[in-house]
């Protein structure tokens, strides 16, 4: 299949993880690589949407502070992680620690950037709490992150 997601076997992955999901060299030469970026067991967990939303805008607004690469931090569909979207080809072991910079900085956070109807599709569906408690739970597996499957 043409989605890189849609030919991974999801019954033989063990979250959390954080993967290299796919890479793309541009027409100009330009290099992006999507992470897969995984907080739930497929099929078995998920994030509720108010954590997913909150977490989206806080890691977006926050990695950006760590990292001029961030292209894009976009929900799955099936709310169990996010693609992490970077410029260039940064190897896991840096990408792990963007995520952990990022997400050290969502639980100091004392508010959702752009939590509101100005500046979002859906500006009450947050939670900055929920967000807090899917991050606290992703870094206490940190020694895990990049153990894709058991």
């Amino acid at each position: 299949m043409n989605v890189e997601s849609f030919n991974l076997d999801h019954r033989t992955v063990s979250a959390p993880y954080v993967r290299v999901a796919d890479r793309k060299e541009l027409p100009h030469g330009d290099v992006i690589t999507k992470y897969d970026v995984r907080f739930t067991q497929p099929n078995v967990a998920h994030l509720e949407m108010k954590a997913i939303h909150s977490l989206e805008h806080l890691f977006a607004e926050h990695s950006r502070n760590h990292s001029s690469s961030v292209v894009d931090f976009s929900p799955m569909g099936c709310q169990t992680g996010y693609y992490l979207i970077l410029q260039g080809e940064p190897d896991v072991a840096a990408v792990v620690d963007l995520i952990e910079a990022t997400l050290t900085d969502v639980l100091d956070a004392t508010e959702v950037p752009a939590a509101n109807e100005v500046q979002c599709g859906w500006g009450e569906n947050h939670s900055l709490e929920a967000a807090q408690d899917a991050a606290r739970e992703f870094l206490a597996q940190r020694a895990v992150w990049e153990q894709v499957s058991e």
